[in-house]
């Protein structure tokens, strides 16, 4: 029964190809690129404000300042703030699964990680993302074109073209994308998800689509008053995220990498 339900899978994600390819070739182009919220219009309940229709461009970056002082041990918010705005939380557990695996498995946006200094023993608590990188080695192995980066430097996977063969997975240094192993019975029409596809953080990219310059996850970490994530445009000296990188020395997780991210860190 698995291996039909997979077969069929594959045959609704190849009848999309054909038209999809040419959206993402587009997407990949940059400048023209539309936003990906454009392609999924919201539904009742999901979201009030209309998707955009003009082309994304790279008059802004996005990204974070992440500082690592300020992420409280033990804390989840941003977690669970991202796993309500994006429908992480409707996934359910597939029944007679072991616990283990499936925690392993589901999908997740956002890590909170602990460093510790070998020779120092101090711990360091930072939540860990897709690094929305300028050179991203996720959109270089990818096959189809799923995995692409906007003009605005969001790097995204179009669902409809993704065949999940997961070299993405394999070649992201962060290891910050998810495949979707099993049926998926509930979504938000923002976040579409479905058996097959890898997807990862997107910086709220339906957010900024519709004029709103914040993410869940930096929103409900400033709720808990810890302020560790700052969001902002990275090319905006005036910006929030721009100001506070000028106050504090930052640093790209795995800057040997040369991969210019969007998201830097204070602390580590």
């Amino acid at each position: 029964m698995s291996q039909e339900r997979d077969r069929e899978v594959n045959r609704e994600r190849r009848r999309f190809i054909g038209a999809a390819a040419g959206a993402v070739a587009g997407s990949a182009g940059g400048a023209g690129a539309l936003a990906m919220g454009a392609l999924a219009s919201s539904a009742a309940g999901d979201a009030d404000a209309a998707a955009r229709t003009d082309p994304v461009t790279d008059r802004h970056r996005w990204g974070m300042f992440v500082d690592t002082s300020k992420c409280a041990d033990g804390c989840t918010a941003c977690v669970d703030a991202c796993d309500q705005e994006n429908g992480l939380n409707l996934q359910s557990e597939p029944h007679g699964d072991d616990e283990a695996k499936w925690q392993n498995q589901r999908a997740v946006w956002i890590r909170k990680v602990k460093l510790r200094d070998q020779a120092t023993g101090h711990v360091t608590n930072l939540p860990l993302m897709c690094q929305h990188c300028e050179h991203p080695p996720c959109v270089d192995v990818c096959p189809t074109g799923a995995s692409f980066k906007r003009a605005d430097g969001i790097v995204m996977v179009d669902r409809h073209t993704c065949i999940g063969c997961r070299y993405c997975m394999m070649a992201c240094p962060y290891k910050a994308r998810s495949f979707i192993h099993e049926q998926v019975d509930q979504k938000l029409t923002r976040a579409p998800r479905g058996m097959g596809c890898v997807e990862s953080c997107n910086l709220c990219a339906h957010r900024l689509d519709t004029g709103d310059i914040s993410t869940a996850c930096a929103d409900a970490c400033a709720a808990e008053n810890h302020h560790a994530i700052v969001f902002g445009d990275l090319k905006d000296p005036t910006s929030p995220v721009r100001q506070a990188m000028a106050k504090q020395t930052s640093r790209q997780i795995r800057e040997d990498l040369e991969l210019n991210t969007g998201v830097r860190y204070a602390g580590i």
